[in-house]
């Protein structure tokens, strides 16, 4: 498991090196780089899923009661850990700077190159332990574990306050656009509408939380100028 932690990060750093060294469009690697990997892996497996996996994996060889409270502490710790992190430590708020103003975090001091690679390493780890924690929960590990999720998590994240240009952001924000999200397939379901209907409507919740963005990053330009 902590190898998996490990490959994260790894892959992590590769994507840093495309993005802060090559300086290409994050959303298009991480994007390409999941698509790779993700087909790679399925072709390797040719389809299918891991199975024959030891009796103490699953769950952590714990009951699913258990399990689940584990899973769900750890999670809990890991949150409150970057929440606190990246409201007190000068190391939690240096991403912050880089992403309001590259020029103006370089000028403080700050080397917005090594913040980037870092925060795409620390966030590849982050995704490896989530893989871990999503794996345990099941009998077999399919090779398309997680599919689909990357439009919840960009959802989510600017729902929950996070500025797509970058510099602003709070975890318990994210916090909150996954609980909202979460009440779409029910909602979805309550209306009679099908199941397909949800990635649309996370589709329109994206746009409109941008375009809520903009018009109010706008309004405060045009009032700054007058």
């Amino acid at each position: 498991m902590p190898l998996v932690v490990f490959c994260g990060a790894v892959f992590g750093a590769a994507n840093a090196a495309m993005v802060a060294l090559l300086r290409l469009p994050a959303i298009v690697v991480t994007l390409a780089t999941m698509v790779i990997l993700r087909e790679s892996l399925a072709w390797a497996r040719e389809g299918a899923a891991v199975r024959s996996l030891p009796d103490h994996f699953q769950w952590l060889g714990m009951s699913q009661s258990a399990g689940e409270w584990t899973l769900i502490l750890v999670a809990a710790a890991f949150f409150a850990m970057a929440a606190w992190a990246t409201r007190n430590l000068a190391s939690g708020r240096t991403p912050y700077a880089v992403g309001s103003d590259t020029e103006a975090a370089r000028l403080a001091g700050i080397r917005p190159t090594l913040v980037v690679f870092f925060v795409f390493v620390f966030t590849g780890a982050l995704a490896g332990l989530a893989g871990v924690l999503d794996a345990i929960r099941q009998p077999q590990v399919a090779t398309d574990l997680g599919r689909d999720l990357e439009l919840k998590v960009i959802a989510a994240v600017v729902v929950g306050g996070t500025a797509v240009t970058g510099g602003k952001g709070r975890l318990i924000g994210t916090l909150i656009g996954v609980a909202l999200l979460s009440t779409v397939r029910p909602a979805l379901s309550f209306l009679g509408r099908p199941p397909e209907w949800e990635k649309a409507a996370q589709g329109l919740i994206i746009l409109l939380a941008v375009g809520s963005e903009a018009l109010f990053r706008g309004k405060k330009e045009r009032v700054a100028i007058a």
